[in-house]
């Protein structure tokens, strides 16, 4: 009877999925089967923890991650088995090897000798008749006799053969070949590269001044080099400004193949096969293994920038917005002038302007009195500044500004990346199509402030600039993993159902962006949703993406308050059941009176009272679970629902610094304490804004005083953080600051 293939490979994969991300063989045929079932991250994440048995979401993007690389290696295995089968040379244990590999590139050392290639040197000796003659050769058993006499024989006009000295150079070209194509010989081969190899640069021209000055004349091993700088070597290669090599130990490769390979020195053959070694590294395996390498290097150190800006990205989608503030959002330049848009608490457009206090106007008293008027005309709380062009000058003309105001203003500086690509885009026309293109910047900027997550959802994830060589990398990798990491943060946070703009709902799980179009549509011509069941009234939202949204739209002011919650409506009558056990109504609910919901589980556990308070707790909780028929990872979330409804998680998250005065590059010292924001987070360190014209630089070996492998072990984009200044250099505006060891004079 026939194994099942298709059901093999799936068991392989299980045990796989398992085996690297340390999960249970249960839990993960759980998982998959949900997400065969088209459920989303997000909401299996949240929604489907007895099932998974409470995966957290960024197992589960891990696990998503894997399982298509899995599949997809799956699939290359059953492609390249067929192929070699159809060749008729498939054996039990080339089968055997094929199944059992793990990664692509094993795959493809097997499938190498079988491989249908372009007309090579080998192809067109065997063509000639000459593999007979390589075997000869290859099998070190020519032991007596002349070897030319029999070489001779294979002197063929019709072929081409028309010398011993031909037919001997083609042989060898078959054999060069065949161990180039030996997986066992590539395997090895790339591990010393990786292993025992270097990686040198040199400058194409020393004299010439650039950003790549450092690798000029540079050399490190493999083995150590720095993701970051194989971006770096990569892009002054692509740039024509260096000159990058691998630096291998060829010749004890080259002898250790010999070793291997020749088994009858005494073979009257021997020393063609050893020319056939040689000429087989130097002309066919090394310039192969060096670019694979390279590959590989540039690979991996992609996939660590693309988990860097992903995770930079999350943490300032996720920067607490400043809500209930009154914006005068300033997008500053030179020539073209400042613009100017006052937005209201919720981020409505009041009005907009344009000053010309910069170069080469200057008109420094007309842009005050402009932006003094509009402060006191609309009750301005906060002026956020964009952090481009002319940024710095503006911030000066604010703060000498502020300090002349009865009125308590304070400013700050708000990262403009994508700004303008946001303003020319189709959504920012449709949102403002009788406003100009400059002035869609300013409202952008003022609602970042206000609410960045629901702004920067607008905006391709790649123009945010928080990354590390975003350009250089995979971009379809970098989209699909920015498009995830922007979905789990709109998910965590939730979505209010009655302002939420297509963007933001295009991003909630299971929502494609033509049914965020429909909901807004439905909202426009019906009003304000008054409860979560309405949904299903929107067209083509079905059931199925009903169960997978629902829980993260909130509805405030809902008739159900349970509707303003990440309670799932599938356990809506297990939470009023909850409520009613517990003595609570859904009117403490809106009140927020439930805070003292977690001494009412306590008391549910029967009274233990020597027991500590955890233990009390999750006896309570498991016992109400029994009594309510609801999973007790389900009751906890839905208890800590209950103590914070309509709760934004970006709450606790730090708040951005808010500025009265400004400081310039001369202004500062070295030993300098000050307070900063952390902009950018990098493989060698993080870039910290302390209110001047450059950030400064916190290296990776002056953030703490324990060693930590990346700097987002300690410090993430958003984060406030007190900074020293070590080093100052005013010529090339460079500031280096430490985080260890500051001390108050």
């Amino acid at each position: 009877m026939e194994t099942n293939p298709i059901k093999v490979s799936e068991k392989l994969i299980i045990t796989q999925l398992a085996k690297e991300l340390s999960l249970k063989v249960s839990q993960v045929e759980a998982t998959l089967a949900l997400i065969d079932e088209g459920n989303t991250i997000p909401f299996i994440a949240r929604y489907r923890k007895e099932v998974t048995g409470g995966i957290d979401d960024e197992v589960l993007r891990a696990f998503d991650d894997r399982l298509k690389y899995l599949r997809a290696l799956t699939a290359r295995k059953e492609e390249v088995l067929r192929i070699i089968e159809a060749q008729e040379k498939l054996t039990p244990e080339l089968r055997a090897e094929i199944e059992k590999a793990t990664v692509l590139q094993t795959v493809e050392d097997l499938y190498r000798p079988y491989k249908q290639k372009k007309s090579t040197r080998a192809s067109k000796a065997i063509d000639r008749g000459l593999e007979p003659l390589a075997d000869v050769i290859w099998d070190q058993s020519f032991l007596n006799g002349n070897f030319e006499d029999l070489a001779k024989t294979y002197i063929n006009e019709e072929k081409e053969v028309l010398t011993v000295e031909e037919a001997i150079n083609g042989a060898k070209d078959i054999i060069a070949e065949r161990i180039s194509d030996a997986p066992a010989h590539r395997a090895v081969i790339r591990s010393k590269y990786l292993t025992q190899g270097t990686i040198q640069s040199i400058a194409v021209d020393e004299k010439e001044a650039s950003v790549f000055e450092m690798y000029y004349n540079y050399s490190e091993p493999i083995a150590k080099v720095a993701n970051h700088r194989i971006l770096a070597l990569n892009r002054g290669e692509g740039e024509k400004v260096l000159k990058v090599k691998l630096i291998t130990p060829d010749e004890q490769i080259v002898e250790n193949l010999k070793a291997k390979i020749v088994t009858q020195p005494k073979a009257l053959t021997t020393s063609y096969l050893l020319e056939a070694i040689d000429d087989s590294y130097k002309r066919l395996i090394a310039p192969s293994i060096d670019r694979e390498v390279r590959n590989i290097l540039k690979e991996r150190a992609e996939e660590e920038a693309i988990k860097v800006f992903g995770k930079n990205t999350k943490s300032l989608l996720l920067v607490a917005p400043v809500k209930d503030a009154r914006v005068l959002a300033i997008d500053p330049s030179y020539r073209t002038g400042c613009k100017l848009s006052v937005l209201d608490e919720t981020g409505k457009l009041l009005e907009y302007a344009t000053i010309y206090p910069n170069a080469p106007q200057n008109k420094v008293e007309e842009a005050k009195e402009v932006l003094t008027k509009l402060i006191k005309k609309h009750k301005i709380n906060i002026i956020p500044i964009g952090n481009g062009t002319a940024s710095r000058e503006t911030e000066q003309l604010v703060a000498e500004l502020i300090k002349t105001l009865d009125e308590e203003v304070y400013y700050t500086i708000v990262s403009e990346a994508g700004a303008s690509v946001y303003s020319a885009s189709k959504l920012a026309t449709e949102e403002y199509p009788d406003i100009d293109v400059s002035i869609r910047g300013a409202i952008s900027i003022g609602r970042r402030l206000q609410d960045p997550l629901a702004e920067l959802v607008k905006i391709d994830p790649k123009s945010i600039g928080v990354g590390q060589y975003q350009h250089d990398v995979n971009q379809k990798r970098l989209e699909e993993q920015l498009t995830n990491v922007v979905e789990d943060c709109v998910n965590s946070v939730g979505v209010d159902l009655n302002t939420a703009t297509p963007s933001l709902l295009s991003y909630v799980s299971g929502i494609s962006g033509t049914l965020s179009k429909n909901i807004v549509a439905y909202r426009d011509e019906n009003g304000k949703f008054k409860s979560r069941k309405e949904l299903l009234k929107v067209k083509r939202l079905g059931d199925k993406v009903y169960e997978q949204a629902v829980g993260f739209l909130r509805i405030p002011n809902a008739t159900n308050p349970l509707d303003n919650t990440a309670v799932h409506p599938e356990a809506y009558s297990a939470t009023e059941k909850l409520l009613k056990i517990l003595g609570y109504t859904q009117k403490d609910i809106v009140k927020g009176d439930i805070k003292d919901i977690t001494e009412k589980v306590m008391a549910f556990s029967e009274g233990q009272a020597d027991a500590r308070p955890e233990y009390l707790y999750q006896l309570g909780l498991e016992k109400l679970s029994t009594a309510l028929d609801v999973g007790a990872l389900t009751l906890k979330d839905i208890i800590e629902e209950l103590k914070k409804p309509g709760r934004d998680p970006r709450e606790e998250m730090p708040k951005p610094v808010f500025r009265s005065d400004v400081l310039k590059m001369e202004d500062l010292q070295v030993g300098m304490i000050m307070h900063g924001t952390v902009r950018n987070v990098v493989d060698f360190g993080a870039f910290v804004d302390i209110g001047v014209k450059q950030d400064g630089l916190v290296h990776i070996s002056e953030i703490c005083d324990r060693f930590i492998k990346h700097p987002m072990q300690v410090v993430s984009v958003g984060d406030t953080v007190k900074v020293q200044i070590l080093t100052l250099d005013l010529v090339k505006n460079k500031i280096g600051l430490t985080m260890k060891n500051i001390k108050e004079s």
